[in-house]
């Protein structure tokens, strides 16, 4: 399976560990990761602003996979609902797909729709499959109960159609049990991470996040497994100043869900960008060998 990889900003920019892990996992897989030219922001950032702009800016990166013919591979939960918002519009409106075309075509690109998109969890989980996780696993964890958090825009808005059930997501779950990691429901599972509201609203940004540490720690889970570099940025690196809004300490460790893939199939921790996480990952006895 070949797919394009697009990155996003954040990944390439602050969450290293994210791209790392997933360079090293999917390719023991069976899934060969291109890197395309000329991808840029997928404009979820400005939708509050100018829609038509998001719209031209995803559909432009759409256009660039449509040029080389290749699926897509978007990590990112934002970007992908970004992409897979412009994707619902332009198949389903010619009128506007004229128009965004015509502006593409000052490029020399042009969307026409062929292109699937992959967030990682339903990559590993449709495509893949759990049998060849397990299959993949060369070394035995430890014992771990993870809190699995989805975060926001892997799961809605659900009558579009997102990668996991937007009332109750299983799919990570199942990933974590093909690895040999145990992962409880808990309550707050669908709570936002507060990250959309950062730039503008921060003490309610980092509250919503000390909230959910809170929740995790005091149900006695061992730490967060996520797939979004942006509630990454939340619970892992802003941790300690989250905790403080709400009253409370927080020690949880949070780690990518390609991250543990990883570990599980036997790859050096260092390859996977383990040292580059803010929370206390060394707490759960994964580093170095796990016989």
């Amino acid at each position: 399976m070949k797919l394009a990889l697009y990155p996003g900003c954040l990944m390439p920019t602050e969450q290293y560990a994210y791209e790392m892990s997933i360079r090293e996992t999917l390719p023991l897989m069976g899934v060969e990761i291109v890197d395309l030219p000329g991808f840029s922001c997928c404009g979820e950032p400005l939708k509050s602003i100018n829609q038509m702009l998001t719209l031209h800016m995803s559909a432009r990166n759409l256009s660039i996979a449509d040029r080389e013919g290749i699926d897509l591979l978007v990590p990112c939960p934002m970007c992908h609902l970004a992409l897979s918002e412009a994707k619902n519009i332009l198949d389903g409106n010619g009128e506007m797909k004229k128009r965004i075309n015509a502006k593409l075509r000052e490029e020399g690109l042009e969307y026409i729709g062929k292109q699937r998109l992959f967030h990682i969890i339903d990559l590993v989980h449709d495509e893949i499959g759990l049998d060849t996780i397990r299959e993949r696993v060369k070394k035995t964890l430890p014992d771990l109960n993870m809190a699995a958090h989805y975060g926001c825009h892997i799961l809605r808005p659900s009558e579009m159609g997102r990668p996991v059930d937007s009332e109750n997501p299983r799919k990570m779950e199942a990933i974590l049990l093909s690895l040999g990691v145990r992962s409880e429901d808990y309550a707050e599972k669908l709570d936002c991470c507060g990250g959309p509201l950062l730039p503008n609203h921060p003490e309610t940004s980092l509250a919503k996040t000390g909230q959910k540490l809170q929740a995790v720690s005091e149900q006695g889970f061992d730490g967060m497994v996520l797939a979004c570099p942006w509630c990454q940025k939340m619970f892992d690196s802003k941790q300690t100043k989250a905790a403080e809004s709400v009253g409370s300490r927080a020690h949880v460790p949070v780690l990518y869900l390609t991250q543990l893939m990883g570990l599980a199939f036997g790859i050096d921790d260092a390859k996977l960008g383990l040292n580059l996480n803010l929370s206390p990952v060394d707490d759960l006895g994964l580093k170095g060998e796990v016989e």
